[in-house]
């Protein structure tokens, strides 16, 4: 039987580690101040974000405790990191985000975990468990207790690819959403820093790079906004990585440096999938050691952050070499060779920072580059996930996200205007883009990229992204275009793909929606206010 128990204002925190007798070590005291952090954070979210449930009971029906002096407090938390434990389960090898909470009915709280990082997921879920009361200064409730959750993800990379390249966007609303994501347990935030239109990022090494590729002085990320974004990310437990887009996407960089990029200012549909073109020439023999010193540059300070890097790779167009007098061809076989050599220097340099590398499918599919194993293949084309399966065969450990189902951009129309001048241009009504339609949270929810992968292949997944690539989003529209959708696909990774969305998927959604706004993210809306407050009401 469930029975409430308040919130006290006074709450405390215990942190409880194995020590034998003897005083901590740093790696404990480093976890123990980090989530004394996050017990300060849950804190103020239950008392400054939690929400009133109005809209989910019937108008008219009581729904809340009574306030007098029955009332039955959580006073204290207790926070217990075991590194040995097992967390319930002895078979699971990696438990390191895994965590348990008990709330027994007279107000006794602990946490159990075996990592810092279960520590953060448990603190955020324990602080979902209460509401405001609509009385003034009457407190906050959980009406769920006595519980006990035992609570894991599936995939260890849970993440949101965030193009910042494209349109502006500031720092500090990733820092927004890097707390958005910690709500959901994501826990990588894949940023694409550069693209063919702009290079927002600044690398001192070239400070060219970003004064004459970003759209203006004031869009530059400098190095100290990189560095707090990924500081805050450790903070929340979400890992922050930077996508370089190399050798095609590389426009930007011929506005600081034209020696280095072939077919750019040309006319685009030939030479790229959009504009404007131009790629890095991949038989320059100044090419190799500018990648160096970006590269460099770059990773020697996200590294601190990070064990992560992406070096692209995706939609190379062959026509571009045609103009690349280094290289004088447009045939697979001559630039292929060329392709191997430039991301094995890539690869190279990444590894002497002790980074793994991430790059998207084509460089395996379209290109069959030999890479080493540990390189991590993200795949994105089509409905059916066969790319998918095809990484997985070669054996390379991989990620999924396909553009058919996690794309948060799409369905929004093209950003490509028809050319009056010629009257067969395929820009025409209904003017949907490539990847029509959008993709509603429920499509996004069902989900399974994992439904034909045998057994003995699923070890190699390391988990998602949905992508939320930038021609038609800014600072302003950020948050609508995020969620509530990529929480649907933050439920998959961490619960497991393969379920159907049904009306209790919708409320928990939408509960969750509420306390993203209560944090000050503008999240779209899940639902109809009718359909919460009449539960059954809107099944079909």
């Amino acid at each position: 039987m469930r029975s409430l128990l308040w919130y006290c204002v006074l709450v405390t925190s215990t942190y409880v580690f194995p020590h034998n007798g003897t005083s901590p070590t740093k790696s404990q005291v480093a976890s123990g101040t980090l989530l004394q952090s996050a017990f300060e954070r849950m804190k103020h979210n239950v008392l400054n974000r939690s929400f009133v449930p109005q809209k989910f009971h019937p108008r008219d029906v009581p729904f809340e405790p009574a306030t007098d002096d029955s009332k039955r407090y959580i006073g204290q938390l207790t926070i217990e990191e075991d590194p040995r434990n097992d967390m319930g389960d002895p078979e699971r090898l990696d438990r390191s985000e895994a965590y348990t909470i008990d709330i027994s009915e007279d107000g006794s709280a602990v946490i159990k975990i075996a990592s810092p990082a279960g520590g953060l997921h448990a603190l955020e879920t324990f602080a979902q468990l209460f509401f405001a009361h609509s009385s003034p200064k009457s407190g906050f409730y959980t009406p769920y207790a006595p519980l006990s959750i035992k609570d894991r993800p599936t995939f260890g990379h849970r993440g949101l690819n965030l193009d910042i390249a494209r349109n502006w966007i500031p720092p500090a609303d990733v820092i927004r959403t890097v707390e958005a994501m910690a709500f959901n347990k994501l826990n990588r935030l894949h940023i694409h820093a550069s693209d063919a239109q702009s290079w927002p990022l600044e690398i001192p090494a070239l400070p060219d790079l970003a004064i004459e590729g970003a759209y203006s002085q004031s869009q530059i990320w400098h190095t100290e906004d990189l560095e707090a974004v990924q500081q805050h990310g450790t903070s929340y437990g979400v890992q922050v990585f930077v996508e370089i887009d190399l050798p095609g996407h590389t426009t930007s960089i011929g506005n600081a440096y034209p020696h280095l990029v072939t077919a750019k200012d040309v006319p685009w549909p030939e030479y790229a999938l959009e504009p404007p073109s131009g790629q890095l020439r991949l038989n320059s023999s100044e090419v190799p050691p500018f990648v160096e010193t970006l590269l460099d540059d770059l990773l020697s300070r996200t590294s601190h952050h990070s064990s992560l890097f992406h070096l692209g790779g995706d939609e190379l167009n062959l026509n571009a070499y045609m103009l690349d007098p280094t290289v004088n061809s447009a045939s697979h076989q001559v630039i292929q060779p060329l392709v191997q050599a430039f991301v094995d220097h890539v690869i190279s340099i990444a590894t002497s920072h002790s980074l793994t590398v991430i790059m998207w499918e084509e460089m395996v599919i379209d290109w069959n580059l030999t890479l080493p194993q540990d390189v991590i293949i993200q795949t994105w084309r089509g409905s059916d996930d066969n790319a998918l399966a095809a990484i997985l065969n070669k054996g390379y450990k991989t990620l999924f996200g396909s553009n058919a189902h996690w794309y948060l951009d799409c369905g929004h129309g093209s950003f490509v205007d028809p050319e009056p001048s010629n009257s067969d241009s395929p820009v025409k009504p209904p003017y949907v883009d490539y990847c029509s339609p959008y993709k509603n949270w429920r499509h996004m929810y069902a989900y399974n990229p994992v439904a034909d992968i045998p057994q003995s292949q699923r070890h190699l997944i390391m988990g998602g992204e949905a992508h939320l690539w930038g021609e038609l989003t800014d600072s302003v529209n950020l948050d609508g275009m995020l969620w509530p959708r990529a929480a649907a696909a933050a439920e998959v990774m961490w619960s497991a793909p393969g379920k159907k969305a049904d009306e209790s998927t919708t409320r928990r959604l939408a509960d969750l929606r509420e306390r993203l706004v209560m944090r000050g993210v503008g999240a779209g809306v899940v639902q109809m206010e009718w359909c919460l407050r009449h539960e059954g009401g809107c099944r079909l």
